[in-house]
């Protein structure tokens, strides 16, 4: 490590394999990988679809964050993985494939930054992945007949439908037709919305998950000599030098290896900080960059005050409510039986057939609604007549426009298989949220809220670059957010009493939580009782202009700073439509663009 690298990359996740992929295709830039955890990407439980829940609390996989407690939902605490190993969170989560919509994105221009609108971002929603047709099991399960078989492209990720969609999957789709939600087009065009059938980041040819450690980290890239990556390691800093009467310049990091032994490395060239939405704020802060005020009491000493750098956090709140199944419906708490499970892994590792290889979870984008179904702009605009008041700026407003303007996806519904108890005030990890205690058999009805106006924060407690920061994400702290979940709740009720799925439900069988969300007073009980995020923290390093909250230029340049960017969820104004991986490589891939460009300047 006595070499300078032109690149250094803090986090070896979703974000920071992509970006070195990309900036290492040029055999004449070196660059380096700093991962805090492990290599684990030959792992049954990375690899295996079916076995997302096992990898949850481990230490050697997870940084399973908890976070302070969340005074609006009865001060429980709620759980997030995040990974902690070569491919970060898409190594953990559950490979959904949901794109973000042409109205989100343009919001990001509109919020000041030119080049991020949708247009700017397609092409790299198309580049990062291969998408492989649907096989006949699927379309004759589910119909698929929004698929674009054009729309392939050529990608690392790969990209597939499952063989195993069933008759709880088309009555999800059949009960939003008949509301007028069936799919309007492909998701992937940036204006669809209805229910439809996700595909999943799944490998077809061995039916093992596709994610960052493996599509951009793969053998030929692995191989390239002008790429090092340390596992295990910890980055405590970055390194400054501070020359009198210039902005501050990244010359390199402090890290630790798994003994302690700590070492600074140099960069001729630039430090890019890829460690996530709430770590990446952490290292930032370390580093002295942040707000006077925290760094001053942790004795840190203060390069550039930024009041934003941690602020602005936003994720994607989500509402569960299970739904015990009728006689002879199929319900993934089967799994509770040791023999079932280990009959499912037999069958995955002997033909690689089975559920064990497949995620099979429906979804639904549907716009600002209530039990009647989707609201008329004249309703939309009456509501938020109503709560003027608790729109406080720029980028509420521009949130507000989404709504009001568009067919914009407020809620992403989603059907999951089993049962979820989001209830528990102070949880070990995710596991305990999926874990199938109750003796019924379950479906779980999921409301997503798209685009929340609440905000929360991330920061640091400690100068110690070991302990994990204080993550309050705010949910629901801004009262229209429950306005707006609750409609959405009170829709839930209008769907279970749709055919078909209403017969998927066993007449007078459990719900849990054990509250009907008929009234507005009901929904805000089932959201205090339920509600956590859907693993999607981002915006916590703002691209905005720093008057207005930004952390980072459209450059993604952090202010006030020379050879310093910040490269993953962060980075987001405002959170995208639906489940952010897609948005993450899209990101990496452009900022690996801007890099190149700007290298050339």
């Amino acid at each position: 490590m006595s070499e300078s690298f032109d690149y250094i990359l803090v986090g070896g996740g979703t974000a920071g394999l992509t970006l070195a992929s990309r900036l290492t295709e040029d055999p004449s830039i070196s660059v380096l990988v700093v991962e805090a955890g492990a290599d684990h990407t030959k792992s049954p439980l990375v690899l295996t679809p079916g076995l997302v829940g096992a990898q949850y609390g481990q230490e050697d996989y997870d940084w399973n964050f908890n976070s302070v407690p969340q005074r609006l939902l009865h001060n429980r605490r709620v759980n997030t993985p995040r990974g902690k190993q070569l491919g970060g969170s898409s190594a953990l989560n559950f490979m959904m494939l949901v794109y973000p919509s042409r109205h989100s994105l343009d919001t990001w221009a509109k919020l000041g930054n030119e080049g991020w609108d949708y247009d700017g971002l397609a092409p790299y929603l198309a580049k990062f992945a291969t998408v492989h047709a649907p096989p006949s099991k699927a379309r004759e399960a589910v119909g698929l007949t929004w698929h674009d078989g054009n729309l392939t492209g050529d990608g690392p990720v790969h990209v597939s439908f499952s063989e195993g969609y069933g008759p709880n999957n088309k009555a999800w789709l059949d009960a939003f037709e008949k509301h007028g939600l069936a799919m309007t087009g492909d998701m992937r065009d940036g204006a669809a919305y209805g229910a439809y059938q996700q595909p999943a980041s799944i490998d077809p040819k061995d039916k093992t998950r596709s994610f960052a450690g493996t599509a951009y980290y793969g053998d030929e890239v692995r191989s390239r000599k002008n790429l090092t990556v340390l596992t295990e390691t910890l980055v405590h800093k970055v390194v400054f030098d501070t020359a009198e009467g210039s902005e501050p310049r990244a010359t390199g990091v402090l890290v630790s290896d798994k003994e302690g032994n700590k070492k600074t490395i140099s960069t001729s060239g630039e430090v890019i900080v890829c460690a996530g939405a709430l770590q990446s704020p952490q290292i930032l802060e370390l580093s002295g960059i942040g707000q006077k005020k925290l760094l001053d009491a942790l004795d840190i000493p203060v390069l550039v005050e930024n009041e934003s750098v941690g602020e602005n956090l936003q994720d994607h709140p989500i509402v569960c409510q299970s739904f015990e199944v009728a006689d002879g419906i199929v319900s993934g708490d089967v799994i509770r039986d040791p023999e079932v499970l280990n009959m499912l892994l037999g069958q995955y590792n002997t033909s690689r057939e089975g559920p064990m290889g497949q995620s099979n979870i429906s979804v639904a984008q549907v716009p600002l609604a209530d039990a009647s179904g989707v609201m008329s702009a004249d309703k939309k605009k009456a509501l938020f007549a109503s709560k003027e008041g608790l729109l406080t700026d720029a980028q509420d407003q521009a949130i507000r426009a989404l709504y009001e303007d568009t067919n914009e996806p407020i809620v992403e519904y989603m059907l999951f298989p089993s049962q979820v108890d989001t209830t528990l005030a102070e949880p070990a990890s995710m596991a305990s949220y999926l874990m199938p205690t109750r003796p019924e058999n379950s479906i779980t009805i999921m409301t997503l809220h798209n685009h929340p106006f609440s905000r929360g924060s991330v920061h640091i407690t400690s100068p110690d670059a070991g302990q994990k920061p204080a993550w309050d994400p705010n949910y629901s702290a801004n009262a229209l957010d429950i306005e707006i979940v609750s409609r959405h709740i009170q829709f839930v009720e209008t769907l279970v009493e749709t055919s078909p799925l209403k017969e998927m439900i066993k007449p007078g069988g459990r719900r849990f939580p054990d509250v009907k969300g008929d009234t507005m007073e009901n929904c805000l009980e089932i959201i205090r009782r339920t509600q956590l995020g859907d693993f999607h923290p981002a915006c916590s390093c703002a691209m905005k202009p720093k008057e207005h909250g930004g952390v980072v230029d459209a450059r993604l340049r952090v202010y006030g700073t020379r050879g310093l960017r910040v490269v993953d969820a962060s980075i987001f104004p405002i959170e995208p439509v639906g489940n952010i991986q897609t948005t993450v490589y899209a990101v990496a891939e452009k900022a690996a663009d801007l890099i190149k460009e700007d290298r050339k300047a």
